[in-house]
């Protein structure tokens, strides 16, 4: 990746990083599948009355929004509002970056180099030792909906990947709108009549998870997506638990522990090196031979 591209990647971890205390606090206020229809609902309208066509067949919109909209985030709320907390359920989601890999190589033929396979390794060292540090605070049933999520984010990406829109901005408003009504149908059938909460917290969270984290977050991430590999792109998504946690420290005061400062580390290096390409010797010169 170029600097300029990088610099984007980890400026998206940040935004999906603090995401999860967004998400935390409108749980407070909203059932989780509701929260999901209503967020993609605001990300898709009134965008959706502006922007053309997605310019790439109906199948790849509904592809995405089945794995990266209602699947993804489906299953990821329930999953928070059953148990998980939002620290640890920024890092199992990141084992995306994994599922996304295997899917990418079994299903487009991606090349998994050496270079990229050390990079992971050590970024998920990193993951395995917060895991590790942090524990596994929530119900075993949150945990497996967190771990399925993750391999729906993964699926999604290789669909967008093969989908290449032309537009992401565009793409991602009729994703957000293919996504909204299953899960507001699916809120209707198991969590009963939608009740819309008043609290201002509650509709500030859903502007940023529509609009910051949605719209502005999956555009950048499908352009990102269109000009590299998903297995180059996706370990960029590790650093996203390190801002989670860093954001939930400054925001509930949670306290830092050495082993995952040390996570942090294993986990930016492990970023660094995956997306980096090693440097090529300069060629030298022949010398001249003497007359």
């Amino acid at each position: 990746m170029s600097p300029r591209h990088l610099a984007l990647a980890v400026g998206l971890a940040a935004v999906w990083g603090f995401n999860f205390v967004v998400m935390q606090v409108g749980l407070r206020y909203f059932p989780p599948l509701l929260y999901a229809g209503v967020r993609f609902a605001m990300a898709a309208f009134p965008a959706l009355l502006f922007v053309g066509r997605p310019g790439v067949p109906w199948r790849w919109v509904a592809g995405v929004a089945a794995t990266l909209g209602a699947g993804q985030f489906g299953l990821l709320l329930v999953g928070m509002r059953a148990g998980m907390p939002a620290g640890l359920t920024s890092l199992v989601l990141q084992m995306q970056a994994l599922f996304t890999v295997l899917f990418a190589v079994t299903l487009l033929g991606e090349r998994l180099t050496a270079r990229r396979v050390l990079g992971l390794a050590v970024a998920f060292c990193g993951l395995a030792l917060v895991a590790f540090d942090f524990g596994v605070a929530g119900p075993l049933g949150a945990f497996a909906l967190c771990v399925a999520a993750a391999a729906a984010w993964g699926l999604g990406n290789v669909v967008q990947r093969r989908a290449a829109p032309p537009d992401s901005l565009r793409f991602m408003v009729w994703v957000s709108a293919f996504s909204a009504p299953p899960l507001l149908l699916l809120s209707v059938l198991v969590e009963g009549a939608p009740v819309l909460s008043t609290a201002m917290e509650g509709w500030l969270s859903l502007v940023y998870v529509a609009f910051v984290s949605t719209l502005g977050g999956f555009g950048v991430w499908g352009w990102l997506l269109r000009r590299y590999d998903a297995s180059t792109v996706a370990p960029y998504t590790l650093l996203v638990p390190v801002f989670g946690m860093s954001s939930a420290a400054l925001v509930t005061g949670e306290a830092l522990s050495w082993p995952e400062l040390l996570a942090a580390a294993l986990i930016v290096s492990g970023v660094l090196y995956t997306g980096t390409r090693p440097r090529r010797p300069a060629s030298v010169e022949p010398a001249a031979t003497p007359s």
